[in-house]
């Protein structure tokens, strides 16, 4: 067995953020995301850290929130005063 992965511990804060600034409920997030298909359950586990976004997942939200990803991703870079931003991703 290997060295477990390291882990950002702020991304489950940001993506609550990001909702609740957003107004955006649970049940509505994943279609605001461009994923239908995803139980809205994932959003909590998400915004809990008991799960793990995917990248692709992480990019819906850059792109719902017109940040960066990194803004998500970093720990160290905090979401910016305005969201939704100016940052638009080709998804």
């Amino acid at each position: 067995m290997g060295h477990p992965r390291p882990k950002q511990r702020n991304i489950g804060k940001k993506l609550l953020q990001i909702r609740q600034i957003l107004d955006i409920s649970q049940q509505s997030m994943p279609v605001r995301l461009g994923l239908p298909d995803m139980h809205p359950g994932r959003i909590s586990e998400y915004e809990r850290d008991e799960r793990e976004p995917s990248l692709f997942t992480l990019l819906c939200y850059a792109n719902l929130a017109g940040v960066h990803l990194e803004v998500i991703a970093n720990d160290n870079v905090e979401l910016p005063d305005k969201i939704p931003g100016d940052v638009h991703h080709p998804l």
